[in-house]
């Protein structure tokens, strides 16, 4: 028999799959005896769901597995149709489900069906759990492969406890990116920067490969914002048809997470409820301990598109959240202070700083208080990148402060990097002196003191084991955990750390306001170490992030007043002109700033009469017509759902 088109195309995928060996491994544990009888792969669009399942069917032909697919876009959702495509699919009349087991237990020692783009099935979800899959033979083996994770039945289900199994799929890791671009033709000097935007996205890494190969000339910042960006935005609104859904979504894509207070300050014309409702119930966000959070894909990808569609309600969407912010932390308990840090990170339109707290592949990576046998691979990593004196002091801090440092270890729990942090007025002076680096810190904190009760943190060596210095996935992780102990230290005043690399380092840390200081320059073997140092200033780590929030969105209070007597409002210097009953009602609001004011109040002082239950809906118009003169800072009025209206003030 000659061989096919489609034979070629799947031997061709084949060689091209990247970045799923592991999941791959784990479907064909299913052939086993011992194996789960159902595997439910499930991720975003676009995550490489086709290609590892494609992978898995070419690996079990070979192995001489009968492999049964099954299209669900192509088949209705019934009982009888789902056994009339199995049917065509064996070549054997079907009639029952007697007669399919029959079937498939005489098709060879082990059977798989694979259902393709299963969330179009889930009418059949019940039946097929509680009826066709027991029914089937014992050496059948079942694969779903959908954009939605499986329901709660399968893994409570009793009978189903150990039988099943659920493998969602996350992004690429930067090597495996690195080489689905590389195999895509794509130069090397390119790569880091395409993967930067695409964040390990398997769909949008072909589709930047894809452009460039149609026009090398094209700069990437065109293939990021024209050509990828457009494409997975179109592809994860293809499902979010209503369009208060996805102006839900919209919003909540420029947040680290969603709340209800968030959404309601963003979306002022929506119930605060409503809004978190129609959020939760999309199939790419996640319910978080402290808030609904977008899948980092459908965010970016939504985010971005805002903002070079529609710019101006991109910065009052993120205006309107900062503000919301702002409120909310004078009140936060310090337990929670982070959080609304982290929020204020996210809000900048700096990736080189929301990158530094973010990075996309950190989470490839557990960072843990390295353990006494960690001491040689520390040495090793140390003397690959650094000189005998340099790597003698660090094995001299870790003999004195092993608590100081923490090992990065690797999905195979091996130790990949690590990186040392400590306070220094938890440490002698006498060990300080010993290592000419953290003696050169301690005099220059003597000269440039910290006021009392503020603190400090000396950082002596973040090392990745194969790179060093260099930008990757190992130091990106060691930085975020480092900003997470500053973050949750509300007094730090100043962090410094070490770098024989300055211009490198000057191009990440100089936006987050490090500097360099030259006179703290020492050589070990001849090799320079520079010092880079960040005083956050004297309102710490929360005010220096709000200052780089205000100053890109210009949120500082601003002067406003309520002219009484000359019936106007003036908000930061402008005049906004006022009908006699949007006057009104503002003037109602503004007394009673911060506080919720009824319909009903509002009634009886605006418009002098009582509520006689369906006047109310006045009430609500003159506010729609207030806020659309207000303009970006109509989120000042707030929505107090079931009972009126607040201002929180400009």
């Amino acid at each position: 028999m000659p061989q096919r088109i489609r034979d070629r195309l799947f031997k061709q995928e084949r060689q091209n799959f990247v970045g799923r060996t592991q999941e791959l491994e784990t479907l064909l544990e299913a052939m086993d005896d011992e194996g789960p009888l159902v595997t439910f792969v499930h991720g975003l669009g676009g995550m490489g769901k086709t290609s590892l399942l494609n992978a898995l069917a070419e690996t079990a032909w070979s192995r001489g597995v009968v492999v049964i697919p099954l299209d669900c876009r192509t088949i209705q959702p019934t009982e009888s149709r789902l056994l009339d495509a199995v049917q065509s699919r064996v070549g054997q009349p079907i009639t029952s489900l007697d007669t399919l087991a029959s079937v498939l237990g005489q098709l060879g020692q082990r059977v798989i069906l694979t259902f393709d783009t299963y969330e179009v099935f889930r009418l059949l979800d019940t039946w097929l759990r509680q009826v066709f899959i027991p029914s089937l033979p014992d050496n059948a083996r079942v694969f779903f492969f959908g954009r939605e994770a499986p329901v709660a039945a399968w893994t409570t289900t009793p009978g189903w406890h150990g039988l099943f199994r659920s493998v969602p799929l996350e992004p690429l890791d930067r090597q495996a990116s690195a080489e689905l671009l590389a195999q895509a033709g794509v130069a090397a000097e390119n790569i880091e920067r395409i993967n930067r935007f695409a964040n390990g996205h398997p769909l949008a890494l072909k589709l930047a490969a894809a452009a460039l190969a149609e026009q090398p000339e094209l700069p990437l910042e065109e293939i990021e914002a024209r050509r990828v960006v457009e494409e997975l935005a179109r592809l994860y609104l293809k499902d979010v048809r209503d369009p208060v859904t996805r102006q839900v979504l919209e919003a909540a894509s420029v947040l680290r997470r969603a709340t209800r207070s968030l959404l309601g300050a963003m979306l002022p014309d929506l119930d605060p409820q409503e809004a978190y409702d129609r959020l939760s119930a999309l199939p790419f966000v996640d319910s978080g301990p402290d808030g609904l959070i977008v899948h980092d894909s459908v965010r970016q990808a939504i985010e971005s598109l805002l903002h070079a569609s529609d710019p101006n309600q991109y910065r009052a969407y993120r205006r309107a959240g900062w503000q919301q912010l702002q409120q909310e932390m004078q009140t936060a308990g310090e337990a929670h202070l982070w959080r609304y840090t982290a929020d204020t990170i996210y809000l900048l339109e700096q990736p080189v700083i929301r990158d530094a707290f973010f990075p996309p592949d950190a989470h490839l990576y557990a960072i843990e208080q390295s353990q006494p046998q960690d001491g040689a691979t520390i040495e090793a990593i140390t003397l690959r990148h650094d000189g005998a004196n340099s790597t003698a002091q660090i094995m001299a801090l870790w003999q004195a402060l092993p608590d100081s440092f923490y090992s990065v270890r690797d999905a195979k729990g091996q130790i990949v990097g690590y990186y040392t942090l400590f306070n220094p007025a938890t440490v002698s002076t006498k060990l300080l002196r010993q290592d000419a680096i953290l003696w050169r810190w301690w005099q220059h904190l003597q000269k440039d003191t910290v006021p009392q009760g503020q603190s400090v943190l000396f950082s002596r060596r973040v090392l990745d084991a194969d790179v060093g210095e260099g930008l990757s996935g190992v130091q990106a992780a060691c930085w975020l955990d480092i900003k997470r102990a500053y973050l949750a230290t509300p007094q730090l005043r100043r962090i410094y750390f070490p770098t024989r690399n300055v211009e490198l380092q000057r191009s990440i840390v100089g936006q987050l306001g490090f500097r360099l200081l030259p006179e703290l320059r020492v050589e070990f073997d001849g090799i320079g170490y520079d010092t880079f140092m960040n005083d956050f200033g004297p309102e710490l780590v929360p005010g220096w992030l709000a200052g780089l929030v205000e100053a890109q969105y210009g949120t500082k209070p601003l002067e406003s007043r309520l002219d009484v007597e000359g019936r106007e409002l003036i908000v930061d210097g402008q005049a906004v002109g006022l009908s006699p009953l949007e006057f009104g009602v503002m003037h109602c609001l503004w007394q009673r700033t911060g506080k919720a004011v009824s319909r009903v109040d509002l009634l009886e002082e605006v418009w002098g009469y009582e509520y006689d239950g369906g006047g109310s809906n006045v009430v609500d118009s003159v506010i729609r017509s207030l806020r659309k003169k207000l303009d970006q800072h109509a989120a000042a009025i707030e929505t107090v759902t079931g009972l009126g209206y607040r201002f929180r003030g400009f």
